[in-house]
């Protein structure tokens, strides 16, 4: 019987290339006593990936034939590696210049640790969009929090911040990724009440409810997926003294 398509796997094989040439170049700057005085932390390392990685062309195989034919199509790879290595170096300018600043920047940054056997609630990310509700603009300054009970509610990592400030160039957009709740066994089904409240100095401030079904698991879901998301429906806001509407529509 064939082996149906969800079976094959897709693999990037520049993501290796690049996270390992980004190892070199630490290592070395490091070796070399990192005279420019460059941030070697790991969310410095994590940012600098991300950069070049976003800059890098992509190059997928599904097969061992396809990694021979890349193999085979690709026998002089300098060029390309070194045009890896050059945006590696760009993006550590880049980032020792505009360090996030929501992090101690310490060389290793410990992650909170985790029992990998305890049962927990993997809530997914939550993700909307808010409007003018006059113009359906998208909303260009604003901050937006994530609760639960009235608190906030605590993110996977420092990346993720609540509240999240919404600028112009994010068309209204936010995003939480909310850190995995303990449960007391695995196959627990649970409904998490949230809240998302919103205040903007041009509008009166809005709140919206809603449920996430959530099943405990023992596995800690580690990787950012759009298949693991809770959309919003979009909503809007308005003006101080403006005619009471709907906050959101169900698309």
């Amino acid at each position: 019987m064939a082996c149906s398509c969800n079976c094959i796997k897709l693999h990037n094989i520049i993501k290796p290339t690049v996270i390992s040439k980004v190892d070199e170049v630490f290592k070395a700057i490091e070796t070399s006593g990192n005279p420019l005085n460059f941030c070697m932390c790991d969310h410095c390392r994590m940012d600098v990936t991300c950069y070049a990685l976003n800059r890098t062309p992509p190059c997928y195989i599904v097969s061992n034939r396809g990694a021979a034919r890349v193999m085979w199509e690709g026998v002089d790879k300098q060029q390309e590696l070194a045009d890896i290595v050059a945006l590696i170096h760009d993006g550590l300018k880049r980032v020792s210049h505009n360090m996030r600043p929501n992090f101690a920047h310490s060389c290793k940054e410990g992650a909170a640790e985790i029992d990998l056997k305890a049962p927990r609630f993997n809530i997914p990310t939550v993700m909307g969009r808010i409007f003018n509700g006059n113009n359906f603009a998208p909303i260009s300054d604003g901050d937006v929090e994530l609760l639960l009970n009235g608190e906030l509610v605590e993110m996977i990592d420092a990346n993720w911040q609540n509240p999240f400030h919404i600028i112009s160039n994010l068309e209204g957009n936010f995003s939480f990724w909310p850190a995995p709740v303990t449960a007391s066994k695995a196959d627990d089904r649970k409904i998490f009440e949230f809240m998302v409240r919103i205040s903007s100095s041009e509008f009166e401030g809005l709140s919206h409810l809603f449920k996430i079904p959530v099943v405990s698991e023992i596995l800690a879901e580690g990787s950012f997926s759009l298949e693991r998301t809770f959309r919003l429906p979009n909503l809007y806001m308005f003006p101080p003294g403006g005619e009471e509407k709907s906050a959101y529509i169900n698309d």
